[in-house]
């Protein structure tokens, strides 16, 4: 099919991918409102537009935690994207080396991060989870540190799975899901042939030393029931600060008071995130909390945020509320699934231009000037 939008992605993945794969990252929690309002309040944001300002020179450079990117934007942590393509995680992170901006890989990624670090380069950032094994923690990021990665983006808002119907209906998970994965994968044979036959290994790569044999999808949805930690609070988290001496990402804040909390524990940053709607669905949209967030934390911390960021007008609308950098999701699984490496490039392409284009139409000739000024009146949650 023919590509010509970054939504565009969406449908190319879900033609390639057995359905058990594309509803995993196209779905969200239980009836999935928040995944919809995600996208319909992000949306709603509207953008003062002004005419006759010289924008013949823009310029999207930006720094985030003392790293010169390209744009102000980052690949958001994937679970499980090396199924999306062969290899996926070191395709997408070749993509996003060559656009001069940061991947963030997930704990739960098919490449291990010293793979990844050693097959793309560029700047990797490292997600990590709170999980039981303390111990397992500490030996992944010694890993990430090995790996030099030169961020950890800490998650926090999975103490416990959220309830993900459509994963139970597509095969992801439930009752004969190994058959039901297999009678899919037949269905879709250039996947089956790209990823499942030359994609191998197909092991959680950096859960390798604790799931050792056992490491099918199977393996990867019992193993995040059982290790989530429900019982951890802020004051458990002192000594991630104390063994991690790079910048340091809080994810999965959507109030003011736990925005403090991470900046209590002395982290150098935020993301402003809902899970892509896929933990508490009811939960408030980022783009809804973001400017709250903001002015709650001032210049204190970078504020980084994601959930239903699929364009560049959407980059611009969340910078515009109060971010300093956006995390993709869903957006460049799709594209990676989609086209592989060339498919991520083409979309952050789509993306840089898109935000040149609202720039010169907002008058902005320079990204650091993105702040609330370009949002119509009635979306500047002004005092």
């Amino acid at each position: 099919m023919i590509i010509s939008s970054p939504l565009d992605f969406r449908e190319a993945a879900r033609r390639r991918l057995p359905r058990f794969l594309f509803d995993y990252v196209d779905g969200g929690a239980q009836d999935e409102t928040t995944l919809l309002r995600n996208r319909r309040d992000l949306g709603a944001v509207d953008l003062r537009q002004r005419v006759l300002q010289d924008v013949s020179s823009l310029s999207l450079r930006t720094t985030l935690f003392e790293e010169d990117l390209a744009m102000p934007l980052v690949l958001g942590p994937v679970g499980i994207a090396g199924m999306l393509a062969r290899r996926g995680e070191v395709q997408a992170a070749r993509a996003a080396r060559a656009a001069g901006i940061p991947m963030c890989l997930s704990t739960v990624s098919i490449c291990d991060v010293g793979e990844v670090a050693q097959r793309a380069g560029g700047s990797i950032w490292f997600q990590l989870y709170v999980i039981r094994d303390r111990g397992f923690m500490r030996d992944l990021l010694a890993a990430a540190k090995a790996a030099q990665c030169t961020a950890l983006v800490f998650t926090v808002d999975m103490m416990v799975p959220g309830i993900r119907y459509r994963d139970a209906r597509s095969g992801m998970s439930g009752r004969h899901a190994r058959l039901r994965r297999m009678a899919q994968a037949i269905a879709h044979p250039r996947w089956a042939a790209d990823v499942g036959l030359c994609g191998r290994p197909h092991k959680l790569g950096n859960l390798a030393p604790v799931l050792g044999g056992r490491s099918g999808l199977g393996d990867y949805m019992g193993w995040l029931a059982a290790n989530f930690d429900p019982g951890v609070t802020w004051d458990d988290l002192g000594w991630i600060r104390g063994m991690w001496d790079g910048p340091l990402i809080i994810k999965g804040i959507l109030d003011p008071r736990d925005a403090r909390e991470a900046r209590a524990l002395g982290a150098d940053g935020i993301v402003v995130s809902n899970h892509g709607g896929r933990q508490l669905d009811g939960a408030p949209s980022t783009a809804s909390v973001l400017p709250a967030i903001a002015d709650e934390i001032g210049c204190a911390l970078k504020i980084l945020v994601d959930s239903g960021v699929r364009s560049g007008l959407d980059v611009v609308r969340m910078l515009a509320l109060g971010a300093d950098g956006v995390l993709l999701g869903r957006a460049w699984a799709f594209a990676l699934a989609a086209r592989g490496e060339a498919g991520v490039a083409a979309l952050l392409a789509m993306i840089e231009r898109e935000i040149r284009v609202v720039m010169a139409l907002t008058g902005v000739t320079d990204i650091a000037q993105v702040d609330r000024n370009i949002l119509a009146a009635g979306d500047r949650h002004e005092d």
